[in-house]
């Protein structure tokens, strides 16, 4: 499935173009701490024309027959292509008290990153590093994340496929005009 490029976009988001867009789907979870569990996801990836597209995520866990049981995780960032065209920095936030900055590489299809920085509030589980691989296969979202958390070394947390539910909705460029959807 080719990919637009939106002219408002920032020319340093276009390796990562094929995100932009509306995205839902299902996957799964497990770690030593956790019971591994089936979960939906929606994502969220918009821009305004700045160097920068904006990430919203949404998961509950799903029961037996694939029905929403409960609210899961959440997290909301942005991440920062560089201007190298390789280079790629996520920054999230989750409700649980942690802020994550992971850095790594991109390119047009794929994206690979590490946490740089891991930061917890005082009563925040303890949570010291992960890996996440991105991927646009096939017209999809592909993703997987490794993590280090409550004592455990790193290692597979959670993978998901995701598919394009709807372009991303048009946004107000950071000079107030109003931008036209991507795909």
């Amino acid at each position: 499935m080719p990919i637009e490029i939106d002219p408002t976009m920032h020319p340093q988001c276009a390796p990562l173009a094929w995100m932009i867009g509306s995205w839902a789907g299902a996957g799964v979870v497990g770690y030593p701490s956790i019971e591994s569990r089936n979960f939906g996801q929606e994502i969220d990836v918009t821009h305004d024309g700045r160097p920068f597209l904006m990430w919203t995520s949404r998961a509950w866990l799903l029961d037996e027959q694939g029905n929403q049981e409960r609210a899961a995780a959440v997290e909301t960032g942005f991440w920062r292509p560089q201007p190298d065209g390789t280079e790629v920095e996520l920054l999230l936030a989750h409700p649980t008290g942690i802020v994550e900055l992971y850095a790594g590489e991109m390119s047009p299809a794929k994206v690979e990153l590490r946490t740089d920085g891991v930061m917890r509030s005082p009563h925040a589980k303890e949570y010291a590093a992960a890996h996440r691989l991105y991927g646009y296969v096939k017209g999809n979202m592909m993703w997987v994340m490794d993590m280090a958390a409550t004592g455990h070394p790193i290692q597979s947390h959670v993978s998901a496929e995701l598919r394009r539910v709807c372009p991303a909705p048009r946004q107000r460029s950071a000079s107030g005009t109003s931008a036209p959807a991507t795909r």
